[in-house]
């Protein structure tokens, strides 16, 4: 069964590049043996930057997709089902709708970190501080968010392998009907229904 559109497995993979490379070339910055080993770091400062300021990008334009627009109103929404989830119920999968409570909780705080990351950024990128705010404090923030980021990913790819079938959905678009039933229940009978009249 479809879970994913084109448009919402894109931006979703277009994103998760600009994070790996965001990643990555921050590690050729901070990390010595990498600094050393990469070396040219006027020209990994400017891709680490410019992946930052990407981020945002292919959200933005994923917007003009009607798919990506629904599924921004599901995550935008928490429901009881959501609140019994938090709270463990008992299989508690089959009452998740198409996202459940912590994929929720994660793209709203993943959006409000990238915000934090490129507003910091920014404000490193182009040496400039707001003068009640020192550069230190913006730089602890911007490091700060970064290491939080790269363990919050961390988590989600680890879960992602973890459970091949929403591997596969995110890869592919489908899942079986079955996966779908026993872990988003709320949005399998929604789906099998069709839509309202």
């Amino acid at each position: 069964m479809d879970r994913f559109a084109l448009s919402v497995r894109v931006v979703h993979q277009v994103t998760a590049a600009l994070f790996v490379v965001c990643i990555v070339a921050a590690a050729c910055l901070y990390v010595g043996p990498l600094a050393e080993a990469v070396g040219r770091r006027p020209l990994v400062a400017a891709v680490h930057e410019w992946a930052g300021v990407l981020l945002p990008v292919p959200l933005l334009v994923g917007l003009f997709s009607r798919a990506l627009r629904a599924d921004l109103r599901r995550i935008d929404r928490f429901t009881d089902a959501d609140r019994r989830w938090f709270r463990g119920a008992p299989r508690r999968g089959r009452q998740a709708g198409k996202f459940n409570a912590g994929q929720k909780l994660y793209a709203a705080w993943i959006a409000g970190a990238v915000v934090v990351m490129v507003g910091t950024g920014l404000l490193l990128w182009f040496r400039f501080a707001l003068p009640w705010i020192p550069r230190a404090s913006v730089l602890f923030v911007h490091d700060l968010g970064a290491f939080s980021i790269v363990l919050a990913v961390a988590g989600h790819v680890r879960h992602a392998y973890a459970d091949p079938e929403a591997w596969r959905g995110m890869r592919t678009g489908k899942v079986s009907p079955a996966w779908a039933r026993e872990e988003h229940g709320a949005w399998f009978s929604e789906v099998a229904r069709g839509p309202r009249p």
